[in-house]
């Protein structure tokens, strides 16, 4: 008896793309809506990158250093393992770049902030936004919105205010962003002023508790609501703050009495609302959903509004208690949601990166942690998948194609067999066998119904039936 099973039937090898293989796989045909234009006037990308560049050139030029300097087998940045830089390695710094301590001081923190550098323990090394600072328009903009968000640490606060009356301003200011970018042109400070002082008010009566219910001895009617507080202090100084602090990070212009935004800070506060609209248009509402839900409404959306989805959803709640819930996510049986949950701590970046390195310690979870670490090291997207050895490649392999037979078409499952690193059929199934997935005998039975080579296909159930039976 002859067999027809294929003995060295190659596979046609691709660039293995596991992790987007999943969100690719459910994507439907649907009709696509025009994406949104920013205002007009609003100039091109390459323009607004330029003046990023422009913006955020010193602290590059800092990061650059600290990347020659205080790399591995280089001195310390820092004595205490702190992110500010030791006294020692400013002067030091000062006398390279032929700059005064404070400057240095100054646009290390704008680099940190930016995520042009990343401080580990007492070494410091180059962000990927930097690697990616002459070739990459968007990681330069993208940087230089991460900056922007952190305006409230770029100028010291005023003295002799509580922090409450300090947060309370900084949670009332994209309001006035957004009023300024309404204007499309200067604003006196006054009319600003009472712009704050009004949101400020609003935020203090949404916290006034009111007990409507029944008081012991006493009848059963409706308490007068208490009034919102008074302002307790002028907010005149605070605002002047924030305004400063703005115009440093290259946000807006201040002075003469008025304020007015740059093109960059115009763009920003556009792509915010716009952020904020896409998911206030979400049929699933998902920035109000747990992480799981939220990852589910985003697997129909095509990468970038899935990515906007991810933003606006991080916005709205810490960033640590968003991680958690992030990989606690991945941890489950959905392999589509282990790869979506992944994507999303690309966009958190950084701060994620203490429980995604926990995270190698659970086999679930070590091939995408790898790959995640890679890219937050520089390692270009496409060859990211080079640090993973042989057996995690296949488990990835085999994970994503759980997340494909699952929520996939037939016609994509075999685009997904042609990314096996394997270059047989017998030498995959093999290594399929013996990595030990807990869904290989389902992705085989998927695999096997929708091959139409009925010798491939024999081979495969066979393969499933020899792993159901521990054979």
């Amino acid at each position: 008896m002859t067999s027809r099973i294929p003995r060295d039937s190659r596979l046609r090898l691709v660039r293995p793309r596991p992790l987007a293989a999943a969100p690719a796989a459910i994507e439907q045909r649907r009709v696509r809506r025009p994406a949104p234009r920013p205002p007009e006037g609003t100039p091109a990308p390459a323009e607004l990158a330029g003046m990023a560049r422009s913006v955020l050139a010193p602290a590059a030029r800092v990061a650059r250093w600290a990347d020659r300097a205080l790399g591995p087998g280089g001195d310390s940045a820092t004595a205490d393992g702190k992110a500010t830089l030791s006294d020692a390695t400013a002067r030091r710094a000062a006398d390279a770049l032929g700059l005064t301590v404070d400057q240095v001081c100054a646009d290390w923190d704008t680099a940190r902030l930016a995520g042009l550098i990343e401080v580990h323990g007492d070494s410091a090394r180059p962000g990927w936004r930097l690697r990616a600072w002459d070739r990459d328009d968007s990681a330069v903009l993208r940087g230089w919105v991460a900056l922007c968000d952190a305006w409230s640490l770029a100028c010291p606060e005023p003295e002799d205010y509580e922090p409450a009356a300090v947060a309370e301003v900084v949670t009332a200011m994209p309001q006035v962003l957004s009023f300024l970018q309404l204007s499309a042109g200067p604003v006196p400070v006054p009319q600003l002023l009472d712009l704050l002082e009004q949101r400020v008010t609003e935020l203090r009566t949404e916290r006034c508790e009111v007990d409507y219910g029944p008081r012991p001895d006493t009848p059963a009617v409706a308490p007068e609501p208490r009034p919102a507080p008074a302002v307790d202090a002028p907010l005149r100084p605070l605002l002047d703050w924030a305004l400063r602090a703005l115009a440093s990070v290259g946000a807006l212009t201040y002075g003469d009495g008025q304020a007015t935004l740059t093109p960059l800070g115009s763009w920003a506060v556009w792509v915010k609302l716009e952020q904020i609209c896409v998911a206030a248009q979400s049929p699933a509402g998902n920035i109000e959903q747990g992480a799981e839900d939220m990852l589910r409404g985003c697997a129909r959306l095509r990468p970038a509004a899935a990515r906007a989805e991810y933003r606006a959803w991080l916005a709205a709640r810490p960033v640590g208690s968003a991680v958690t819930e992030l990989i606690a996510a991945a941890r489950g049986e959905d392999a589509l949601l282990r790869g979506l949950a992944f994507e999303a701590l690309r966009v958190v970046g950084g701060p994620a990166e203490p429980e995604v390195r926990a995270a190698l310690d659970e086999p679930t979870l070590r091939p995408y942690a790898l790959l995640w670490l890679a890219e937050h090291d520089g390692v270009d997207p496409e060859d990211a998948h080079e640090v993973l050895t042989r057996e995690e490649a296949t488990w990835l392999w085999v994970d994503t194609a759980a997340a494909v037979a699952d929520h996939g078409e037939a016609p994509l499952l075999l685009r997904h067999l042609e990314t096996a690193v394997q270059p047989t059929v017998p030498a995959l199934l093999d290594e399929v066998r013996a990595v030990g997935h807990p869904r290989t005998v389902q992705v085989l039975v998927a695999l096997a119904a929708a091959h139409p080579d009925p010798a491939f296909a024999k081979a495969v159930r066979r393969a499933a039936f020899q792993v159901h039976t521990g054979g």
